[in-house]
């Protein structure tokens, strides 16, 4: 697999993943981070930080997702867009869907442990 894919998916994808997420909560910063290793893909950090007596948990919220490589790689192909479009559609949903089983709460902006790693992430709906 080439890093070309990784760039692409920087530069035409993550944004649109941010802005997804973004309007779901408008008030969690949102970061690109690099890939971990070459032949990875770039990442996103999600955080925030409300009152400390409003949390329903004891950290701010502090989340990175980071997507399997081989399905940044299928975004590129045939269908790719139709199959991107259709999950950030679904994002939301599955934002609400992550708080419970990973102890998140983007209510309060808080989370049951320091950091939260979502990892292996496909696009799927």
């Amino acid at each position: 697999m080439t890093t070309d894919f990784f760039a692409r998916f920087e530069a035409e994808c993550l944004p649109r993943i941010a802005a997804a997420i973004g309007q779901h909560d408008r008030r969690v910063q949102l970061h690109t981070l690099p890939a971990e290793a070459p032949g990875w893909p770039p990442r996103l950090r999600v955080t925030g930080d409300g009152p400390p007596d409003l949390r329903r948990h004891p950290y701010a919220l502090d989340i990175t997702l980071a997507w399997d490589g081989l399905e940044v790689q299928r975004l590129f192909a045939a269908g790719g867009e139709t199959r991107f479009a259709g999950y950030l559609a679904a994002l939301p949903a599955k934002l609400r869907a992550w708080q419970e089983p990973r102890g998140i709460d983007f209510r309060s902006l808080s989370q049951a442990d320091p950091a939260i790693l979502i990892g292996g992430l496909d696009f799927e709906r």
